[in-house]
């Protein structure tokens, strides 16, 4: 929405897109001078992920985290060959205990003391208890809110 677009920019973001009302490649593309980001985080998948070949900049790397639309569809290769791109993909819940101890770790040395500082803070839009989690749910699914939305005891 244009209220979370707003938001976005406030928070620091150079360029917002609503990608209900316009085309995120052009958009992207338009911001970058043409070249396309370096980088794209998906969580999205499906169509998605032949709009990111499009998209991403020469020797680009697309880095696909979730999926919210299907995993399986058609794509045309020729795209990773002629932008030399590196799509690969990474998840937490797969990875062993030692893994996830690991990266526990590290976010403990390097993120935990940037929140500690104030130098990094959560976006938190509502507190619901635990009770109203019913109703914390429907927030989600409404798509209204800017922010995490927080369950509490």
């Amino acid at each position: 929405s244009d209220e979370k677009l707003a938001r976005a920019k406030a928070m620091g973001a150079d360029v917002a897109i609503n990608y209900q009302t316009q085309d995120f490649v052009a958009e992207a593309k338009k911001a970058t001078g043409g070249k396309g980001p370096e980088l794209i985080i998906d969580m999205v998948g499906g169509d998605y992920i032949d709009r990111n070949y499009d998209l991403a900049a020469v020797d680009g790397r697309i880095v696909q985290i979730a999926f919210q639309r299907p995993p399986k569809v058609m794509v045309d290769f020729r795209r990773i060959l002629a932008k030399r791109l590196w799509h690969t993909g990474s998840a937490l819940r797969p990875r062993p205990v030692e893994q996830k101890a690991a990266i526990a770790r590290a976010i403990e040395e390097n993120v935990w003391p940037l929140i500690a500082a104030g130098k990094v803070k959560p976006v938190i839009y509502k507190t619901f208890p635990l009770r109203e989690a019913a109703a914390a749910h429907a927030l989600m699914e409404s798509s209204e809110h800017i922010g995490k939305i927080v369950l509490t005891n």
